[in-house]
């Protein structure tokens, strides 16, 4: 009398592999990544090695050859990375402050509002502020302390001051949710065993917020490093305010060079890419350890 293994249905052959129903919800947000981010960065990458004249690399030799395309990594760098980390400097004692306050909704609102405000109102707003005919020049010239009208528009110092006004609030709810997530607990400890206030920092909260302020620094760097209106509406983007998106648009919207732009788009990428590695790797220089010590 022989005997037959029964069969295994298919739908649960597919759930001992880890395909059940709820693993396939996940199959629409997959293929909208496909559609939306790995479709176009792929495509980007082919039509950058596919120049209008010369061989597969001749974008990125001639972009690499000319001074004035690739002064503009320098350019962005020199934005990016001091307005990431004034907010990353002023944000931590900030949060140190506002999670203390018994109203901390309606100050982190206040905080936050110029995300709601987007990039181009911001930098109208501050041409009103700070141009030469602005609130700022004038009270100034009022009080006798300049003479003639404050150059803050048009340069280096008016893209500076829009990517910080943005850039701050996304910093500090960042920093907030990392410093807030910390168990007071720990603190009290330190406290009791007669810890001041900078060394409960340094030695409670510090190692435990290296994690968090790394990758708010990498987030706070990239939105900072796509830098575009700001540069163009309070800089000088045929001058000292000709950052590498700047270059991209040139590419594609004036020469109608879209594999150069392609091009500068990767490179952009690239760049982006080191920053983040390298944080990475200096994060994990400073601590080493486990970040188990929030609230859940």
């Amino acid at each position: 009398m022989s005997s037959e293994a029964p069969s295994i249905p298919l739908r649960h052959r597919l759930a001992l592999r880890g395909l059940d129903g709820t693993t396939l919800l996940i199959l629409p947000a997959f293929l909208f990544l496909l559609a939306i981010f790995v479709y176009p960065f792929l495509y980007g990458l082919w039509l950058s090695f596919t120049p209008k004249a010369g061989g597969w690399l001749a974008n990125y030799a001639a972009f690499f050859a000319d001074p004035f395309e690739y002064n503009t990594i320098w350019t962005t760098l020199a934005l990016a990375i001091p307005v990431t980390v004034i907010s990353l400097l002023v944000a931590v004692p900030v949060a140190m402050r506002v999670r203390l306050l018994r109203r901390q909704r309606l100050l982190t609102t206040i905080l936050v509002l110029p995300i709601t405000l987007g990039t181009v109102l911001v930098a109208q707003g501050l041409l009103n502020y700070l141009g030469p005919q602005g609130w700022f020049s004038k009270t100034l010239m009022l009080l006798h302390l300049i003479s003639t009208p404050a150059r803050l528009t048009h340069n280096y110092w008016g893209v500076f001051a829009s990517l910080l006004i943005t850039g701050f609030p996304f910093t500090i709810l960042l920093t907030l949710s990392y410093i807030t997530g910390i168990d007071p607990a720990l603190e009290q400890a330190a406290a009791t065993h007669g810890a001041g206030a900078w060394q409960r920092f340094r030695h409670v909260f510090l190692p435990l917020l290296v994690p968090g302020l790394a990758i708010s620094f990498l987030l706070s760097f990239v939105q900072s490093f796509a830098v575009f209106p700001s540069a163009v509406l309070l800089g000088a983007p045929a001058g000292p305010t000709r950052v590498i998106s700047i270059a991209a648009y040139q590419a594609a919207f004036e020469q109608y060079d879209y594999s150069m732009a392609s091009a500068i788009a990767m490179i952009m990428a690239a760049v982006q890419l080191v920053v983040v590695v390298v944080v990475l790797g200096a994060r994990a220089l400073f601590y080493r350890g486990s970040t188990a010590g929030g609230k859940g």
